[in-house]
């Protein structure tokens, strides 16, 4: 692959062609705009400049303003075998969006415009550069809801959620991104545009937007999407109880599930997180393992949904804690992520979500727990938070002390690296996977191998088919 190098002739001739794309003024090689794009919420690059070091950076980074834009930037890259990183919104947490190669890194965000809102099939279409919290208060402003509502919903971006099948708080009722996708429009790596078929149900052949969701831009740039929306609900209603182990807890939620009352969202929170983050946001001190869940409709149907989990809970539940702690949890559902009750340099950190069926998701706690905490100075803490029929996600961090965390940035890594390994190979060889919406980016691509066994092959041709050359995105998900 090619780099494009300051003061080259050549270079500076492909700079041109760009520069005659996206205009002068959506066209970057300061310093500052390469280094802004090179970090993002993954601990290392984090690290690696706290610690003085200067992460690989984009030779340029170019803003498109519409797919045409996109589609000529990916011919050029692709005429001269030039790497090309899409970029969102930069909050990412598997290093998904880092441009490792250099090149050309595409920043999305100013396509954001919501083109289409269909009141009567219920969807709607916008460009993937969009941060999702302005798509919401644009359907809002319609009496709708996209239902998705994740914790960095004011920092991504529609497309980034897609490429790493991203969810919300609700994904129990309404579903993960990919559930919400009705068509997608993609730049391949040639500069082809292509749209999948107008809606998702059928059987003319694969699901093209299965295909590109989770794909993390290594087989083409998503541009836009159309998805579902929902009106808003009538009342949405909350409830709480403490339980005295997570055996009792774990058993609540699925019962729950299985018995199909269909909460908007159930979350369950270990002894150890509790502790951690329940006392110190909600200002409930308790001690056992919290759980909290929610229902919304038509009110006498969420009443009537209630009382049923409620009877289920207080089979085994140690304390009723009621709807004020299950509201008050909802209205601080975001601060749990963000400063001062989220983990921050100089402890390490990471978040390890994984997703099993039931009867094996107890097991892998157990021994990603017993895994994480035989690394000094780590303490491991965990909570359950999107449900299904058949089993559910346990988004799982470990945390070590900056006491036990090299100093050296390359030291650290190797540390990082080992508690990530240790941990995730527990998760994969008790029925878990990888991960459950965060994405694999360049910090788990290792191990897609190993998780997919000969089943990857079908995935590295796929690329090959689409990428021969490698530009797009390359070295994510171990492509």
């Amino acid at each position: 692959m090619m780099q494009i190098k300051n003061d080259s002739f050549f270079s500076t001739m492909i700079l041109t062609e760009l520069e005659d794309i996206v205009g002068r003024d959506n066209m970057h090689l300061a310093s500052a705009e390469k280094l802004s794009h090179a970090v993002d919420y993954y601990w290392g690059p984090r690290v690696w400049v706290d610690r003085g070091k200067i992460p690989e950076q984009p030779d340029v980074v170019v803003y498109p303003q519409d797919t045409r834009q996109v589609s000529e930037i990916v011919k050029v890259a692709a005429q001269h075998r030039i790497p090309v990183t899409p970029w969102g919104g930069g909050a990412g947490s598997q290093g998904g969006a880092l441009p490792v190669h250099g090149g050309i890194l595409v920043d999305m965000k100013k396509m954001c415009k919501v083109t289409e809102v269909n009141a009567v099939a219920y969807t709607a279409t916008a460009e993937a550069g969009i941060i999702h919290q302005d798509f919401e208060w644009a359907l809002n402003e319609q009496g709708f809801s996209t239902m998705h509502f994740p914790a960095s919903i004011g920092c991504s971006t529609l497309g980034g959620f897609l490429a790493h099948r991203g969810t919300g708080v609700l994904s129990t009722k309404y579903g993960k991104i990919e559930d919400l996708v009705i068509n997608l429009e993609v730049v391949l790596p040639n500069g082809d545009i292509i749209n999948t078929l107008p809606v998702p149900r059928n059987a003319s052949g694969p699901d093209l937007n299965q295909v590109f969701a989770g794909s993390e831009g290594t087989l083409g740039i998503i541009t836009k999407a159309t998805v579902k929306i929902f009106d808003e609900p009538q009342c949405r209603k909350y409830w709480a109880y403490l339980f005295g182990n997570m055996h009792d807890a774990l058993e609540a939620g699925r019962k729950i599930m299985t018995r199909r009352l269909q909460p908007c969202v159930i979350r369950l929170y270990d002894e150890a997180e509790t502790v951690h983050q329940i006392h110190r946001v909600l200002g409930i001190e308790k001690y056992g393992a919290y759980l909290v869940f929610g229902f919304d409709g038509y009110e006498d149907i969420v009443d009537f949904q209630l009382r049923h989990a409620r009877d289920i809970c207080e089979e085994t539940a140690i304390e009723d804690l009621g709807s004020e702690c299950g509201q008050k949890w909802w209205d601080s559902r975001y601060k749990f992520f963000y400063p001062p009750y989220i983990m921050d340099l100089p402890e390490a950190f990471g978040t390890m979500d994984t997703v099993a069926t039931y009867d094996k998701v107890e097991e892998i706690y157990v021994g990603m727990k017993a895994a994480a905490e035989q690394f000094p100075g780590t303490k491991f803490i965990a909570h359950f938070s999107h449900w299904y029929e058949w089993g559910c996600m346990m988004y799982d961090r470990f945390i070590v002390d900056p006491a036990y965390v090299p100093e050296d940035p390359a030291e650290a890594m190797a540390m990082y690296n080992k508690i990530w390994y240790t941990c995730i190979r527990v998760a994969m060889e008790k029925g878990g996977v990888l991960n459950e919406h965060h994405g694999v980016g360049l910090k788990m691509g290792y191990l897609m191998r190993e998780q997919y066994g000969s089943a990857f092959q079908v995935i590295q041709k796929l690329k090959d088919a689409l990428d021969p050359h490698r530009i797009m995105n390359p070295d994510k998900m171990g492509l």
